[in-house]
């Protein structure tokens, strides 16, 4: 085992560090590494795993005893058995409740579940839901209507017709899982698994519910209403807690929806988080000779561009505090950026046309004078 993680380092607490001090540990670092907060980092799941195989140790006094004494080359190799520790499913409910993983670590060395039924929170939901562009500029109340697995009407999310015809599984004692001890070679491992007679639920039901067939639950359209805050950006996912589906047998809360949010497209703005970009077609006198523009805004007040004399194609004019709400600050609003764009008529008149030809000569750039315009522009281009 060498290259091993010491068990305090991973955690970073000392040999001495009390109970507490190891579960406050573990838990600031397991929110840290958890894969659902770090989708894009390959390397989280490897750490979450490697804090919770730490936890699992140092919270059992036995445990701990052994690794103190004997590091990581304890007799009789890994206390997880020869495949070693394969993590277990830890959720952020549990990270943040009230401390609920406990019972899950110490099933890994024998510990006892007790006589309780298992509770179980009910599935998550995610729908798409798609709004104007202007609520992300206004923020917007909505509604969406969904078809979810509730509790049943009908039985009062019991699954079964009578309450006094549940009685408690007999082969698991109403816990809804068995455990068992599997020998691999010379070591011995104990597995967790949920009961096949109730089919985890810890219940035998006779009689079940015809409405939900025992279930406890029923499908229900419900609506739900929502607000969607100035500043959201397509991808973001509203959560509304408790908008899930029932737990079944009504044994447990209800599961969270999650409402990822898809923004229309605006008619001429693009947008890079709370800023707003886009492309002015300006005519060539115009850019040489300067002039003011004005067109309307998503935020009510029309924007009024200043385009100064002698500006080139592709200059970029800021309006600062004139673009979106910031999500990030929480304090004002981005910026509009201009990219100004040489507007070529598709035909010219034949009057304006030899009016052109008239005064080419002027405008034209003298052949002498080329090598250095290249020249000029290029140092321009490399500075910007």
């Amino acid at each position: 085992m060498a290259g091993k993680r010491d068990y305090y380092e991973i955690l970073g607490i000392s040999k001495s560090a009390s109970d507490k001090e190891i579960k406050n540990a573990f838990r600031s670092l397991a929110r840290k590494h958890h894969p659902d907060k770090n989708p894009d980092d390959p390397d989280s799941e490897r750490l979450f795993k490697e804090v919770q195989e730490a936890y699992a140790v140092l919270s059992n006094p036995d445990e701990r005893r052994k690794f103190d004494t004997f590091g990581h080359e304890r007799p009789g190799g890994s206390p997880f058995g020869p495949g070693g520790f394969q993590s277990v499913n830890i959720n952020f409910d549990d990270l943040f409740g009230g401390g609920g993983f406990e019972s899950i670590f110490s099933s890994l060395f024998g510990g006892a579940s007790g006589g309780r039924q298992r509770r179980q929170r009910g599935s998550d939901l995610l729908v798409h839901h798609q709004v104007p562009f202007q609520a992300a500029m206004d923020g917007i109340e909505d509604s969406i209507e969904i078809d979810v697995l509730k509790s049943c009407d009908d039985c009062s999310g019991l699954g079964s017709k009578s309450p006094d015809e549940i009685r408690e599984c007999p082969a698991c004692d109403g816990r809804g899982r068995i455990q068992r001890i599997e020998r691999v070679g010379p070591f011995t491992q104990q597995v967790v698994s949920d009961c096949a007679s109730c089919r985890g639920s810890g219940r035998i039901i006779p009689n079940p519910c015809t409405r939900c067939q025992g279930e406890g639950r029923a499908s229900r359209t419900k609506k739900i209403q929502f607000h969607v805050p100035p500043g959201i950006d397509s991808g973001t996912r509203l959560r509304m807690s408790g908008h899930g589906e029932a737990a079944k047998g009504n044994r447990g809360e209800p599961g969270h929806l999650y409402i990822e949010i898809q923004v229309e497209e605006h008619e001429w703005f693009e947008r890079d988080r709370s800023d707003l970009l886009m492309a002015l077609p300006i005519s060539y006198v115009d850019l040489v000779l300067g002039t003011s523009v004005e067109i309307s805004h998503i935020d009510g007040q029309n924007l009024k561009i200043k385009i100064p004399a002698g500006s080139k194609p592709g200059d970029t004019i800021s309006l600062r505090g004139r673009g979106l709400p910031s999500q990030r600050s929480r304090i004002g609003r981005g910026s509009v950026m201009v990219l100004l764009k040489l507007d070529i008529p598709d035909k010219i008149p034949r009057s304006l046309k030899k009016q052109l030809e008239e005064i080419r000569d002027e405008l034209s750039i003298n052949s002498d004078m080329l090598d250095e315009k290249i020249r000029s522009e290029a140092r321009q281009r490399r500075q910007s």
